[in-house]
């Protein structure tokens, strides 16, 4: 951890030096809205296994549409056939279905409609959506590059998706799983209300039918996955969401740590399960934020006991897996003032003296790359180890408390492989609730 008596003086001193050196090493990155030639740059990650896009919010466009510009390379060019994001699963499969051309899937609710919807249903998002569609629609279905979601929070959505699959494929077992899952019934509308009644005690769990549930459809996995392998690929990846999402509910309220860990680990379990249904060939694309992605052991939360799903990747896949963080100094972000809140267009503050997007800051480098594991950057990386502050920007941005709920201590070179640099950038652009005029009854966004 860091040093105490390192002052927030002594880092602001530090800071020049550590400018000096990311000024001399990074690379100058052209703009993002020249997206062949922004790709092009990222080529020397493509022998990855995985590679992890982070961003520093939820909500500044230039952080999406880099990541699309280099997804859409790696894609392209290597050969990278898996997009996992941060987002619900039944969301993502219903955009799934759309860019790869499938049938269309259950479709009750809105996709990405609930809080907060820009982080996907936004414009930066949609176009990179309607790419991959382009993209696949010249490939054979096996060949084609698929999108999913990581999260654990869609409950309600996992649950009716396994009942509708078994009402199709086994109707004695739609019953029986809708018996196990009945037991969630009073808490699927609002599943946090089932952590506070598990917490005040007097009722019994709901872990049992859920796990049962979860066993059942895969000891039938060899029936079930031989009518359609790819239904029962997505009905059992519902199943295992709605475990761990009883399980997440349940503990919510037991401390901040165990809940973080039990979702960062299901997002790695998630992605470990789509790189072994594809097989050997499977290479994914991540995007997450920055606190998800990056080597946990080297910040603040690592130092409390939380890791994330970079950490378990760097553990999993070594070198195989790159995390590549993002971020900015300025400019604006989409964001919420609280929970369940409505999203405004929130002013950055300028960075702190104490922190490494005030050393990014001082570069005087508009847009850059810095590749931390570069054979000639070993001073770069020393200089930068000394612990500072980082800034993160979720769904919540409360500017005048910014200090306490966005900054956390990290080591920055541990943290990341790379480090994507704008120094600013500006809010996503959301996108209408309903289907914009003309487009087809399958677009995955006004369903």
């Amino acid at each position: 951890m860091a040093d105490a008596s390192l002052t927030e003086r002594n880092r602001a001193r530090h800071a020049d030096e550590a400018a000096s050196w990311v000024r001399d090493r990074c690379e100058h990155l052209p703009p993002v809205e020249k997206a062949e030639l922004f790709g092009t740059v990222f080529d020397r990650f493509a022998d990855s296994r995985v590679v992890l896009l982070g961003e520093a919010t939820h909500g500044s466009s230039e952080f999406y549409r880099a990541r699309a510009a280099i997804t859409r390379r790696l894609i392209e060019h290597h050969g990278f056939n898996i997009v996992a994001i941060e987002a619900d699963w039944p969301d993502a499969a219903r955009v799934d279905r759309y860019v790869r051309h499938k049938r269309t899937g259950r479709y009750d609710e809105e996709t990405f409609a609930r809080f907060p919807t820009w982080m996907w249903r936004n414009r930066e998002f949609a176009d990179f959506v309607e790419w991959l569609r382009r993209h696949n629609e010249g490939l054979a279905e096996g060949d084609r590059a698929e999108l999913r979601g990581l999260d654990v929070y869609s409950l309600n959505a996992s649950i009716a998706a396994v009942i509708h699959y078994l009402d199709r494929v086994d109707p004695e077992a739609a019953g029986e799983a809708r018996r196990r899952y009945g037991c969630l019934t009073p808490w699927q509308a609002e599943p946090a209300f089932y952590g506070r009644a598990m917490l005040r005690g007097g009722r019994d769990t709901c872990e049992d039918e859920v796990v049962a549930q979860l066993q059942e459809l895969l000891d039938k996995r060899l029936e079930y996955a031989a009518a359609d392998g790819e239904d029962f690929f997505d009905a059992a990846q519902n199943a295992r969401v709605a475990r761990a999402a009883e399980h997440y509910y349940r503990i919510m309220y037991h401390g901040s740590t165990e809940s973080w860990n039990l979702r960062d680990r299901h997002m790695f379990d998630t992605l470990q399960h789509l790189l072994a249904a594809r097989g050997d060939k499977a290479k994914a694309v991540v995007w997450a934020h920055n606190s998800h992605i990056g080597n946990a052991a080297a910040t603040a939360m690592g130092w409390q006991g939380e890791f994330n799903i970079g950490e378990l990747c760097r553990t999993a896949y070594g070198e195989g897996a790159v995390l590549i963080g993002f971020g900015t100094d300025r400019g604006t972000v989409a964001a919420a003032d609280d929970w369940d809140g409505p999203m405004r267009i929130k002013r950055i503050n300028p960075s702190r003296p104490d922190s490494y997007e005030r050393v990014f800051r001082q570069s005087g480098v508009a847009h850059s790359l810095t590749d931390l594991r570069a054979p000639g950057n070993r001073e770069l990386r020393e200089v930068l180890s000394t612990p500072r502050l980082e800034r993160a920007i979720g769904v919540i941005y409360r500017e005048q408390s910014e200090f306490l709920s966005h900054y956390f201590e990290a080591v920055l070179p541990e943290q990341f492989d790379a480090f994507v640099w704008f120094d600013e950038t500006n809010a996503v652009t959301p996108l209408p609730a309903e289907r914009p005029h003309g487009v087809a009854e399958t677009y995955p966004f006004g369903v």
